[in-house]
């Protein structure tokens, strides 16, 4: 895969007709080494966020050794890896999926929020004396920006039995959680854990890990939280003032980590008024900006011949390729007033559910590929960065 310095070097020596997604591998080890140095604990990558070769090597390389994964392919796609330990955290599987995950490929631990899932788990692993079991427990979700709390996880009383139950086959029993994607505040995580303290002090016996979940944000426009620093204080502080310490934390980032590590090139194919048609939409990596209440604002810049497009910007809304009137990304995007068909635009912090969220629908979604060795329009880590052209009033 070739590699340049940045998106205007590339388009110096190319004028691509597909869309580009554009991989920054340096952006993923400098997320992941961040995490491991400041998260009280071990840092399991959601590999739903992201699943290429190369961001997988990258984390890898840096020296995280544990996983999220919830299907077969991506069990199959980091089992080879030297050291790692998988955590199937996915809290209904099918049969088929426990069994291979366990007898196949060595997978012991395993999420349940359901006596039925525990039955599944027993059944297909032949209620073996290694099994780790992770129970999830449903916590408030309201201040993130994509609630995840409807379709998973057990009511603290329903918690307590399923923890008295796991007992019995655990040799590790874990209590779950999951904030919901994009929290926007530090305070969901010890709410949480206030929670999961009341449930295991509850049922009286060993507990041996709290896992917080995912949830930890990334930058976006309309959607930029505190530093993660300030999240990882409160789950430490959380820990102290509940007597947590001497459980064994785990994590759960997906979006944190992987955000910065992709942008994505388009092509602008018209434009009628304020709005440009590109070449990509919400069927391919962009689904995550469509409207709704959870629409993400992705930070953007435009680019004519190879050289970065300058100008008084003005909000544009985006209408993707496929012929689908809901391929909208109502934005607005901030770009240059003369921004036209044939020009460019980089669209940043696509690498949280881009890629693995693109299909083919109208024949669309095929991607071409290249490194760049910029920094990410928007950065969590390290020096704070303006974001590459704030979004614009409308």
């Amino acid at each position: 895969m070739k590699s340049y310095a940045n998106a205007a070097a590339f388009l110096r020596e190319e004028a691509p007709e597909r869309p580009v997604l554009a991989l920054r591998p340096h952006a993923a080890v400098r997320a992941a080494q961040w995490m491991l140095q400041h998260f009280p604990g071990e840092v399991l990558y959601a590999v739903k966020a992201n699943d290429a070769p190369m961001i997988r090597d990258a984390f890898h390389g840096a020296g995280i050794r544990a996983f999220d994964v919830a299907s077969l392919p991506e069990i199959e796609a980091f089992a080879p890896l030297p050291g790692v330990r998988l955590y199937l955290m996915h809290p209904v599987k099918s049969r088929e999926l426990i069994a291979r995950a366990y007898h196949d490929f060595g997978v012991r631990d395993f999420v349940l929020d359901s006596e039925a899932e525990l039955a599944k788990i027993i059944e297909e692993t032949g209620r073996p004396a290694d099994l780790n079991l992770h129970v999830r427990l449903a916590v408030p979700n309201e201040q993130s920006l994509m609630p995840l709390d409807r379709k998973f996880g057990a009511t603290p009383a329903d918690a307590a039995q399923l923890l008295r139950l796991a007992r019995g086959v655990a040799t590790e029993l874990g209590i779950s959680f999951h904030v919901g994607s994009q929290a926007l505040t530090p305070a969901s995580y010890p709410r949480a854990l206030a929670i999961a303290a009341s449930v295991i002090a509850e049922v009286e016996i060993p507990v041996e890990s709290i896992d917080v979940g995912g949830g930890f944000p990334a930058r976006y426009l309309n959607a930029d939280p505190p530093n993660l620093s300030a999240f990882m204080a409160s789950i430490a502080e959380a820990r102290d003032q509940l007597g947590l310490g001497g459980y064994r934390f785990l994590s759960e980032p997906g979006r944190a980590l992987v955000a910065e590590a992709e942008s994505l090139v388009v092509k602008v194919l018209g434009r009628r008024g304020d709005s440009l048609y590109i070449n990509d939409g919400i069927y391919g990596c962009l689904f995550e900006g469509s409207a709704g209440d959870g629409a993400l604002s992705y930070p953007v810049r435009a680019f004519r011949g190879g050289e970065p497009l300058a100008g008084s910007d003005q909000p544009f809304t985006f209408w993707g390729i496929t012929c689908d009137s809901i391929d909208f990304l109502p934005g607005p995007f901030a770009l240059p007033a003369d921004i036209a068909e044939g020009d460019y635009i980089e669209i940043g912090q696509v690498g949280a559910y881009g890629r693995v969220a693109a299909g083919h629908f109208n024949g669309y979604g095929y991607y071409d590929e290249v490194v760049l060795q910029d920094a990410p329009m928007m950065g969590m880590y390290g020096a704070p960065q303006a974001p590459a052209r704030a979004a614009a009033s409308s």
